[in-house]
């Protein structure tokens, strides 16, 4: 790791001591709250010494051990060479990198964290700008035809590669044998979906207006969270931008409707912080990142989270978002089941992605678009979504079988 980085993580971990112990006290607080409130107004003297006595106590706790942590990775970051390598240089440390911005990556954007993994185009492990002379370095075979691969939440454009010791990645297949030049977006998963919206429409925008060869077509493959921010970029997109060129979306595993495994992280917030006594540990729950409340209910666009409270429950899902007419959309769903129409298996998805939401499917709506472009894979779990050649096959049939949508009138 580079000093800056060491740093970054010592300023991170020293938060999280100071957390824990501010936990600690609140369970303490509430305790002492059911305590002395059945012990009544006899014992308000000793309550009075006893909340100022354990208010110095653990504020100076809190104080101590954030403090020890990062001073501790002050002075290890002092011994770091100059030209020490970065944690991002290996895939292991880049996989690790994107997990924690996927838990933590609102925060670690708002301290400006040497950790945080900010929105990029990424050729092998590295930043490409998006300018004429990079792009055309970094893709020298360029095509007209691109595949954008955007990944999931907790993950990074190396995610798409899981597994390739065993099956060719989705990427470079499409190169190949289809002829699609691959080109992978990586990103803080940890932000709100719609401010990455929002900026990978800006990334397209800049990459299409500098492409080396004129763009013919455009695809968009999601993982998961990756889906839904297709949705949002495509929405923030600009008439006449590079929204008119996207002629298919794929979305493997993306929870249009929410993600349960979310849902049920924030019941769970609701009724622990209902008692004094176990208030305090919920705190840990609520430091969620911004995106992974988002996924809970699969919102897309500013307007389903501002003003909101994102840890209370609420019984509803995002703004409704309309699909490209001039693209065609085809959705992938994965269970554990071995029969891919087992009803136990469809009802219980991959364990973190409902069928119904992966189509993009309330209780008792219509498929909004014809029956073929809905794929369910059983004995399949979500991240095998990633890179799993009978998927790939699903996507190179519909890629053959479709004709492209013209594009809007007037472009």
């Amino acid at each position: 790791m580079r000093s800056d980085e060491v740093r970054a993580l010592g300023d991170f971990a020293g938060g999280a001591a100071a957390g824990l112990a501010a936990q600690v006290r609140e369970v303490h607080e509430g305790i002492a709250e059911r305590v002395f409130g059945t012990l009544g107004a006899s014992a308000a003297p000793v309550r009075l010494i006893h909340d100022r006595v354990a208010e110095g106590a653990y504020t100076g706790a809190k104080l101590v051990t954030g403090a020890i942590v990062r001073r501790s990775a002050r002075a290890l970051s002092v011994t770091r060479p100059a030209d020490a390598p970065s944690i991002a240089a290996t895939r292991p440390g880049r996989l690790a990198v994107g997990a924690l911005n996927g838990i933590w990556g609102d925060m670690l954007h708002a301290d400006r964290s040497a950790l945080e993994t900010p929105m990029a185009i990424r050729v092998g492990g590295r930043d490409i700008d998006p300018d004429a002379d990079s792009l055309r370095a970094a893709f020298p075979n360029a095509t007209g035809r691109l595949a954008v691969f955007v990944h999931g939440l907790c993950e990074t454009d190396d995610s798409w590669h899981l597994g390739s010791a065993r099956h060719v990645p989705y990427g470079e297949r499409m190169r190949f044998e289809l002829g699609y030049t691959p080109v992978y977006v990586r990103y803080n998963s940890g932000l709100h979906i719609s401010h990455n919206g929002r900026r990978l429409s800006e990334v397209l925008e800049a990459l299409t207006a500098q492409w080396p060869v004129q763009i013919t077509e455009i695809a968009l493959i999601g993982h998961s969270m990756g889906g839904l921010i297709t949705r949002s970029a495509c929405h923030y997109a600009t008439a006449g931008s590079w929204r008119e060129q996207v002629r298919h979306v794929f979305m493997l595993g993306s929870p249009h409707k929410g993600a349960p495994l979310e849902l049920a992280a924030n019941t769970a917030c609701a009724a622990i912080s209902s008692l004094p006594e176990t208030r305090g540990f919920a705190k840990p729950l609520k430091v969620r990142s911004a995106g992974v409340k988002d996924l809970g209910y699969g919102y897309v666009v500013d307007e389903d989270w501002a003003g909101h409270d994102p840890d209370a429950c609420r019984n509803n899902t995002g703004t409704v978002v309309p699909f490209l007419t001039s693209a065609n959309h085809y959705f992938v769903s994965a269970t554990l089941s071995r029969e891919a129409d087992h009803p136990l298996g469809c009802m219980m998805g991959d364990l973190l992605v409902l069928r119904p939401s992966a189509w993009s499917q309330g209780h008792g709506e219509r498929l909004q678009f014809p029956v073929d472009q809905y794929r369910h894979f059983g004995s399949t779990n979500h991240f095998q979504l990633l890179n799993h050649p009978a998927v790939y096959e699903q996507i190179a049939r519909w890629l053959a079988a479709r004709r492209q949508l013209p594009a809007p009138a007037g472009v």
